[in-house]
């Protein structure tokens, strides 16, 4: 049972940080903002952070 939980957890944040990955090429290029699109592609967790961000208002 604690296998199955775990596993899908971990999908769950998977999905949900290429979820927030993609938010982030979103915003980046209807936004036109290319620096913070690069460093998001270069650096990939704060593109999550920033993805993540914008869905809960903070961006």
């Amino acid at each position: 049972m604690m296998e199955k939980l775990s596993s899908a957890a971990i999908t769950l944040l998977f999905l949900a940080a290429t979820g927030a990955w993609f938010t982030h090429l979103f915003v980046c290029f209807t936004d036109e903002k290319w620096g913070f699109l690069i460093a998001g592609a270069i650096f990939f967790p704060v593109a999550i952070v920033h993805g993540f961000g914008v869905w809960i208002g903070v961006w």
